[in-house]
């Protein structure tokens, strides 16, 4: 004879306030129940000394936060700026948050994922193509407004920017031919200035 168990009769018990807390979180109530995880874009400014962006590698690897995405330049001064993409629930994100600010190098931390911005992305395409394919090959890429930087007797090499979407579609219709390389930088992103909309 086998006996029934209630789903909710193996899961902790937790009061009203952690049930509210780690709903608004987006954790999971129950140890099967996956946590609501979301990408956050982060823009980081700091000071552009030796060792920074180590600094920040070693504090995501060190805390095993998830790091999709990192592109690092020169910014205006002695400044450097940081594009972060990384995925991981509010509590997780705002630990993130948190050990970022707190980073010797660290000016400026913004979290512009709920915001109005701008982000952009480079890529690098490698294709074999044989001179029958070259017309087939520029009526893609015009479409996506991109350019031809190399090109040899057996293959082609193209340039698109913009969007992470547009990216991966521009990747995609490549599939159809023998892709040899891709290369991308990781996004860079910036705070839109709503000009017009913010003006009665």
């Amino acid at each position: 004879m086998t006996t029934a168990t209630h789903p909710s009769a193996s899961a902790p018990s937790l009061t009203p306030q952690q049930l509210f807390r780690k709903q608004a979180a987006g954790e999971g109530l129950s140890p099967d129940e996956p946590d609501a995880a979301h990408r956050h874009v982060i823009v980081v400014t700091m000071e552009n000394t030796i060792g920074a962006l180590n600094r920040v590698a070693n504090l995501f690897s060190a805390r095993g936060f998830s790091l999709e995405s990192v592109s690092v330049g020169i910014a205006e001064g002695q400044t450097a700026r940081m594009t972060l993409v990384t995925t991981g629930n509010d509590r997780i994100i705002g630990q993130v948050l948190q050990q970022l600010n707190n980073l010797v190098d660290t000016l400026h931390v913004d979290d512009v994922t709920d915001e109005a911005f701008v982000e952009r992305e480079l890529c690098l395409v490698k294709v074999a193509a044989t001179p029958a394919e070259r017309s087939a090959l520029m009526g893609v890429v015009d479409i996506f407004r991109g350019n031809v930087v190399n090109i040899t007797p057996d293959s082609m090499t193209f340039e698109v920017t913009g969007p992470p979407t547009k990216i991966n579609a521009f990747i995609g219709m490549m599939r159809e031919y023998d892709v040899r390389e891709v290369a991308r930088s990781g996004r860079v992103a910036m705070r839109r200035q709503l000009v017009f909309e913010t003006q009665s």
